[in-house]
């Protein structure tokens, strides 16, 4: 199905928003030391990844955020990193969305005004 205009792109954009950002932190969650999932995991109150494997499991069970004392479970990082990553991209775009709206009315004022003549030149001179 081919669609054109701009619901079809945003709509498009969030697609991707959560297919490619659920990999991006997926991978990233790996890689990263047990020092800095620690340190996230207390900055954001959440444990675990998407819990999806058994090394999500595992991550799970060492948690040190406030919300595992509180209660007996805990929302799940990646949910918390997917909706900050949304909001983020939300305002990228609107961001973006003004300034190609800049530019394309700064093209048309150029070429607008261009190839006026010059008020102080002599009327009878040909250019």
């Amino acid at each position: 199905m081919v669609c054109g205009g701009f619901a079809c792109s945003k709509n498009a954009l969030c697609a991707l928003n959560v297919v490619y950002m659920t990999d991006v932190i997926n991978a990233s969650w790996w890689v990263m030391s047990n020092k800095t999932r620690n340190e996230l995991e207390r900055s954001f109150d959440c444990c675990g990844l998407f819990n999806l494997t058994t090394l999500d499991q595992q991550d799970y069970a060492f948690c040190t955020a406030i919300c595992k004392s509180r209660g007996p479970t805990c929302q799940m990082c990646g949910e918390k990193f997917l909706r900050h990553s949304d909001e983020a991209l939300k305002i990228l775009g609107g961001v973006g969305l003004f300034f190609s709206f800049t530019e394309i009315l700064g093209v048309w004022l150029a070429m607008r005004f261009r190839n006026q003549k010059d008020p102080r030149a002599n009327p009878s001179a040909f250019l």
